[in-house]
Parts: structure tokens; C-alpha cells; sequence
């Protein structure tokens, strides 16, 4: 084998570093929803990270992201079964959260519905709960949803489907118990 000349190691470490530019913020966000430990995700995405440098930049161009996600997954579960750790709401999903409106009592009920609509994906089945945050917290197609969990697409579909009917149910109920009662 020989060695690469230097203007492809310079687009290699480009490669690498746009991948991290682009994925690192999701990737951990991610990986704290599975572990509800932010150091914890952030060396899992570290790691990463450091096993792309060793893999084929076109090997892996049309899948990147997917990739990216299943190894940090993988890696998000050994933890996992190493300490038998529980998933929570973490500073970086609170942050997640944050949103700038034009009066506080906007911000208020926007806050309010939004802790309302995170609470509620906590509390469903943990094979919805991480199909609804890769599609809508990381914007992945169900493709890469399914390469990620290794669920087929029509089961990645099926989740997704239970899982906002689920919500948009109990999003429902809320709303009717928090309107006032009328005389």
C-alpha cells in the first residue's frame, strides 16, 4: 500500500472535520437521549468520530450520516450494558428546547408545550422513542433510521406512525384538562 500524497490526506482531514462540523451537535444529542449522560455522549461521539478517520471516504459518502449514527449507537448501547444506566432529560435536550417568541406569554405556552410534548415522548415504548427522535430531533429518512436500529423501513414506519398517533392522543387529552371549565 503507499502512502497517501499529501493533498488527499488534506482532503481526508477535510472530510473528517466537515462531518464533524455537520453531525457532532446531532450525533450527541442523540446519543443523550440513549445514555441521559452528556460526558458520556460526548466521548461516544468522540469516538466516532475517531473511527471515521480510519474508514473509506467513499465508502461511506452516500451514507455518512446513517453510519455515523449506527456506530454511535452501537457504541451508545455497550455503554449501556456496561453500567445498566437510565435514559433522562439532560441539559442538552433542554437546550434542544429553547426558542425565542416575541412575548413572554407566548414563550410560556410554547415552553409549556413543548416540555408537555417531550414529556410525552419519554414516556412512550423505547423502540418509538428513539424512531421519533432520529426522525424528527436528527432529520433522518427512514432508510437511515433503519440501517441505524437495524429495524426494517416498514417497521421504522409503523413505530413512527403508533408513536405520533400515541402523542397526538395524549397532546389531545392535555389540551381539554388545562381549558377552563365554562358555566
Amino acid at each position: 500500500m503507499s502512502r497517501p500524497t499529501a493533498s488527499e490526506s488534506n482532503d481526508r482531514t477535510e472530510w473528517v472535520r466537515q462531518a464533524v462540523a455537520t453531525h457532532q451537535r446531532s450525533l450527541i444529542r442523540y446519543v443523550i437521549s440513549l445514555t441521559g449522560d452528556s460526558e458520556a455522549a460526548q466521548d461516544i461521539a468522540q469516538e466516532t468520530f475517531m473511527r471515521l478517520c480510519s474508514q473509506s471516504k467513499e465508502a461511506l459518502e452516500s451514507h455518512l450520516g446513517a453510519w455515523l449514527f449506527t456506530v454511535a449507537r452501537n457504541r451508545a448501547l455497550d455503554y449501556l450494558r456496561k453500567g445498566d444506566r437510565v435514559s433522562s432529560l439532560t441539559d442538552a435536550q433542554l437546550e434542544s428546547r429553547r426558542e425565542e417568541s416575541p412575548n413572554p406569554a407566548d414563550a410560556l405556552e410554547t415552553r409549556e408545550t413543548v416540555n408537555n410534548v417531550i414529556a410525552l415522548i419519554d414516556r412512550l415504548p423505547k423502540n418509538q422513542r428513539e424512531v421519533v427522535r432520529l426522525k424528527f430531533q436528527n432529520q433522518l429518512s427512514y432508510q437511515e433510521i433503519s440501517e441505524v436500529t437495524t429495524l426494517s423501513i416498514g417497521n421504522v414506519g409503523f413505530l413512527l406512525h403508533t408513536a405520533l398517533r400515541t402523542l397526538r392522543h395524549q397532546l389531545a387529552q392535555l389540551d381539554r384538562r388545562s381549558r377552563p371549565a365554562r358555566d
